[in-house]
């Protein structure tokens, strides 16, 4: 089975976060920091790269593919900042309170923070973190 790529790392989140160059950005990822660390209960961990990620969980598929995950997190990208949430897909009301972002499996884009309602965020987030430890307990 190949190696999975994106797992934590010893990179220090700080240092990951006074790299984004946009200011805007920076900053806004530092408040999401903040924000998914309080609504998942974990601190903030760098996976791989440029993934800040919350807690862990270990998936194992039918298929027999297996590997751990964090259970919220986010990445500032070129576009925009992607946010790492499962299941909120499920949450269509939360979604209209939400504001403006696109969605994509497992993720959420937006541009700037201030686009979305920071509760309604953290609302996701916290739902995420407590779905993915029921369907996956043990870590």
């Amino acid at each position: 089975m190949a190696e999975q790529k994106t797992k934590p790392t010893e990179q220090a989140v700080t240092s990951f976060l006074e790299g984004v160059t946009d200011e805007n950005v920076r900053k806004d990822c530092i408040a999401l920091a903040q924000l998914m660390e309080k609504a998942t209960g974990f601190p903030p961990r760098m996976w791989g790269a440029s993934i800040v990620g919350f807690g862990q969980y270990h998936y194992k598929y039918e298929s027999g593919h297996e590997g751990d995950a964090c259970l919220a997190g986010f990445s500032p990208r070129k576009q925009n900042i992607s946010l790492y949430v499962m299941n909120f897909d499920s949450r269509p009301a939360l979604l209209d309170k939400l504001g403006k972002y696109k969605a994509g499996k497992g993720c959420l884009y937006i541009k700037k923070l201030s686009d979305v309602d920071g509760q309604v965020l953290a609302q996701l987030v916290e739902a995420s973190a407590v779905y993915l430890q029921k369907k996956y307990p043990g870590k």
